[in-house]
């Protein structure tokens, strides 16, 4: 009988470490540090909505959240490195619209966006503005859809890359509007600015951060903004879409993901802190200062975002014949 009990007790204690090890392992908040990861250099749009986010998130769960930027092949790089790391909570991604719907288009990838990463809640958005130089002669999208028809090939756009999300909204642009502008890629925003302000390219789906203060200054031309609706900040400049476009739709977009092999309770107890902190009434102010408006969803709201993003960007790659180079 003693016997009997002493093999019970071994297989009841058996069972609870068995069981201990999931519930110790989607423990919340985590023991040690959380890294957000950035794919940008310190200073851009999304550095700058990572750093407010990651404060607010480190003030509600009483845990450091540490941005850690890691830079590289259009943010390919952090993707690939939160793909293949940790899965315990305590590293997230503030993943972005290239390297999720676009780039898996383009090039192979060492991961795969939708089943090597996990959603957890939408970010931040913001659409483009198209903008002109002075130099060009237009004042209005109708215009600008008029000197392209008529010189075919002389109407160029820059962007920060082959593939970025300005050189798509380029490209979707060409097919809704039966244009055929050339595409001039250039290696960040700050270069393709300067040549459009030198006239040296004709247009540019700018992010308007860096667009507006040219803008204001009378130096650029604001045509459209890219988002279905005109955002709270640029009330005066008319959509793409209610300019003869409808349903015209190129967002810049940031969202939160994780590495594919997060226990679901971990990622459910992450949208809710991100949610918490992205409805934040400071952290919405701020954000709104910077051009970028807050995007808090579920874990599936935001799996069907990245799903439609990716099938039409699929779409305009293939019909457009745009690569990588």
């Amino acid at each position: 009988m003693k016997k009997r009990t002493l093999i019970q007790a071994a297989a009841v204690a058996l069972t609870s470490v068995a069981w201990a090890g999931p519930a110790l392992a989607q423990d919340f908040p985590p023991a040690k540090p959380v890294t957000l990861v950035v794919g940008f250099a310190p200073g851009g749009a999304a550095d700058a909505a990572a750093r407010l986010i990651a404060k607010k998130l480190a003030e509600n769960i009483g845990q450091s959240v540490v941005v850690e930027n890691k830079g590289g092949a259009g943010g390919n790089i952090a993707h690939q490195q939160v793909a293949a790391g940790a899965s315990d909570g305590t590293v997230l991604l503030f993943g972005s619209v290239g390297p999720l719907t676009i780039a898996p288009h383009l090039m192979k990838l060492p991961y795969d966006p939708f089943k090597d990463l996990a959603p957890i809640s939408g970010g931040v958005y913001f659409p483009n503005v198209l903008v002109v130089h002075k130099g060009a002669g237009v004042k209005t999208l109708a215009e600008f859809v008029q000197l392209s028809k008529a010189k075919p090939g002389s109407v160029d756009y820059a962007s920060t890359g082959a593939g970025s999300a300005s050189h798509l909204a380029g490209e979707l642009f060409n097919q809704r509007a039966g244009i055929d502008m050339v595409h001039v890629p250039y290696k960040g925003g700050a270069p393709a600015l300067q040549d459009l302000l030198g006239e040296r390219v004709t247009s540019y789906f700018a992010a308007p951060p860096t667009a507006m203060p040219h803008v204001e200054a009378g130096k650029l031309i604001p045509l459209a903004t890219t988002g279905l609706t005109r955002p709270a900040y640029l009330p005066n400049i008319p959509t793409v879409a209610e300019s003869g476009f409808p349903g015209f739709q190129a967002l810049n977009w940031y969202a939160f993901v994780a590495s594919g092999k997060t226990p679901a309770p971990l990622l459910e107890r992450w949208n809710k802190e991100i949610v918490k902190a992205l409805n934040d009434a400071g952290v919405k102010e701020a954000l709104n200062k910077h051009g970028l408006s807050p995007h808090p969803t579920t874990r599936a709201e935001l799996a069907s975002f990245m799903k439609k993003e990716y099938e039409q960007w699929g779409a305009i790659v293939r019909e457009r014949k745009i690569t990588a180079q």
